[in-house]
């Protein structure tokens, strides 16, 4: 048994202090392990540990115990209450946390509990700096009544204010279900594991009122959150969650008045014909022929953004187009393609709001937007009408036209009809655009044009005549609504000058209290 220090002297005080912050450390005791460890699970520090640059957690708030006394309760009062809260550094930046505790309590949120999240959110807002949680938790601690709903609400108020002006990513580890499943939704990122669940219904509620037997897993697993678009980036341990919440950190600025930080690079000097190399100029035949065959749209990414430099989020989801940060001359940008590989690169609602999401969060954060654009339009099907394409498709559009960042759209194929207009067109607001060679730029395709102009009995010359007249770039160019047609080899450098241009890019604030984009 510890002996207890003689608080009436200047030592026994320290001896005190000493005790006590041991204990926060391991508030079961010595040798206590929880489920999550036994199944191969990081702890609530050791996650922190991991996320974070080694010995740069400062933690706040480790002494905090529950108040209360409902259900004998006043005699189980572990330190931490449940979550471990503070800053450290994270490449050298500054970045706050908190970490569920799944082996106190289920992790679940008390009064005092919330309060320590509430706090650490307060201190990120007040510091500006991005602010990452570890999400692990059964819901709100039904002892303490209803508390904790309002805690879980002004958690919901603090990450609503947060919102576009620091990096918030969260980190789900564990089973996180009822109100605790809604938190992660606030972010700009979800990274998720494998054994991970997050859902709002208990399994033995759904078997309760509907007669299913359902697992976690099945109501709100890593399978299911990586295809509904809840979760952008699926990792298979803790530690390689932890990894890639740094990796998609290290693409953005601290908060939305600074600047993401930039890597080495290359720089380029003198002409952009000048600085083509032979990996350029691979570009040059990556266009099939045929119209009709496919290419994959990362090849063209990878090709024009710093080597091996393309980090892909929501891959999933929505695999018809294609959305990550990159890095050009070692700056951040985020490039939203269109994917030929998948449904030809028509769009969808899914698509559209999946690429809207993504540029909002690019534009918060001072992250200029590249686009490539490869599509034949929106997908023609009753299942999209009635879904509420007309209403959900808009989003993409509105995204686009209210990015005040740099923006700059690359037609590599087909941009026919509506996919012109909505992936980042000239008269949207992109500052510049450019077609290669290969572009299709027209209101529709030859076929259906023919149908519009001629009739259903249109000739194979009539097809022709329009063929040459409308799908090449060179009209969209006369009438300056792509600012050049260029090389394909050419286009790193096109990229590397817009966006040197750019960032001297000034658009003064509406005077509006916000728009209201259609959600």
């Amino acid at each position: 048994m510890t002996k207890k220090p003689d608080l009436k002297t200047t030592a026994g005080k320290i001896e005190d202090l000493d005790q006590r912050v041991t204990e926060s450390l391991n508030p079961l005791g010595e040798g206590a392990v929880d489920g999550g460890q036994e199944a191969g699970q990081l702890t609530a520090r050791t996650r922190i540990d991991a996320l974070l640059d080694a010995g740069s957690f400062v933690e706040t708030d480790a002494l905090a115990r529950h108040r209360s006394v409902d259900f004998d309760r006043e005699h189980n009062k572990p330190s931490t209450d449940g979550v471990v809260t503070g800053y450290g550094t994270l490449d050298g930046r500054k970045v706050c946390v908190f970490s569920q505790d799944e082996s106190i309590f289920e992790g679940t949120l008390g009064e005092v509990n919330g309060e320590k999240i509430i706090k650490i959110y307060d201190l990120a807002l007040k510091t500006g700096v991005p602010i990452v949680g570890i999400h692990a938790s059964a819901g709100p601690r039904v002892q303490e009544g209803i508390v904790t709903l309002g805690m879980y609400g002004r958690i919901m108020a603090r990450a609503t204010s947060a919102s576009g002006l620091i990096p918030q990513v969260s980190v789900v580890v564990g089973d996180t279900e009822g109100m605790a499943s809604f938190l992660s939704g606030f972010s700009d990122v979800v990274v998720m594991t494998s054994q991970a669940a997050l859902h709002q219904a208990r399994p033995s509620v759904v078997a309760q009122v509907f007669g299913e037997d359902v697992t976690a897993a099945e109501l709100g697993g890593a399978g299911v959150h990586c295809e509904n678009g809840t979760a952008q980036i699926i990792a298979e341990t803790d530690e390689q969650a932890l990894l890639m919440a740094r990796d998609v950190l290290s693409y953005l600025p601290v908060n939305n008045r600074a600047e993401a930080p930039r890597t080495e690079a290359e720089i380029m000097a003198g002409s952009i014909t000048n600085n083509i190399s032979e990996a350029d100029k691979k570009l040059l035949d990556i266009i099939p022929d045929e119209a009709s065959t496919a290419y994959d749209m990362r090849e063209v990414v990878d090709s024009v953004v710093d080597d091996a430099s393309f980090y892909e989020v929501s891959g999933a989801f929505a695999p018809n187009v294609l959305t990550g940060f990159a890095r050009i001359e070692g700056r951040s940008v985020g490039v939203v393609a269109n994917q030929p590989m998948a449904n030809a690169g028509a769009l969808d609602s899914a698509a559209a709001e999946k690429a809207a999401r993504f540029i909002r969060t690019c534009d918060a954060f001072n992250t200029p937007v590249v686009t490539f654009v490869d599509s034949p339009g929106f997908v023609p099907s009753a299942e999209e009408e009635k879904a509420g394409l007309v209403r959900r498709a808009t989003k993409l559009a509105y995204a686009y036209a209210e990015a005040s960042v740099g923006k700059i759209t690359v037609i590599t194929r087909k941009a026919l009809g509506p996919a012109f207009v909505f992936m980042g067109s000239k008269d949207l607001g992109a500052d510049l655009a450019y077609g290669w060679p290969t572009a299709e730029i027209a209101v529709a395709q030859t076929s259906q044009a023919a149908e519009d102009i001629y009739g259903a009995d249109a000739t194979e010359e009539q097809k022709a005549e329009l063929e040459e007249k409308f799908m090449g770039p060179y009209q969209a160019a006369e009438r300056g609504m792509v600012d050049a047609v260029i090389s394909p080899a050419a286009t790193r450098g096109h990229l590397i000058e817009g966006l040197r241009l750019l960032e001297r890019k000034v658009v003064p604030a509406a005077l509006k209290k916000h728009g209201n984009i259609t959600l």
